[in-house]
């Protein structure tokens, strides 16, 4: 709900009272949240049928705070202007890819 109501505010909010680089890191952010958050129902998903086992339970929490870093720091990037918050972007990007990996794992390791 929080992806699809940041991309509204982009697309009819900001749009037009931001540069365009501004405006496309915004939508980046609001793509990779959305992608994201369907990820983080595959994870649930798929702890529901593993249980409980600490490398979803991790995959989850990385998939989280890659939204945070990475959404996060372009949402705030787009509507500050501050463009050196792309510093903590890659971070984010890092978080998603471990907690990919982290799933992958736990899918691969059925028992």
């Amino acid at each position: 709900m929080l992806a699809v109501a940041l991309g509204a505010f982009g697309a009819h909010g900001l749009k037009g009272h931001i540069a365009d680089r501004l405006m496309a890191a915004y939508e980046t952010g609001v793509q990779y949240h959305m992608a994201h958050a369907l990820g983080l129902i595959a994870v649930a998903l798929v702890a529901d049928k593993l249980g409980e086992r600490s490398t979803i339970r991790w995959s989850g929490r990385l998939l989280i705070t890659g939204i945070v870093l990475f959404s996060g720091s372009l949402y705030v990037m787009g509507l500050s202007g501050v463009e050196s918050l792309g510093i903590v972007t890659p971070l984010g990007g890092v978080s998603f890819l471990a907690g990919w990996v982290l799933f992958a794992v736990s899918a691969l390791k059925r028992s």
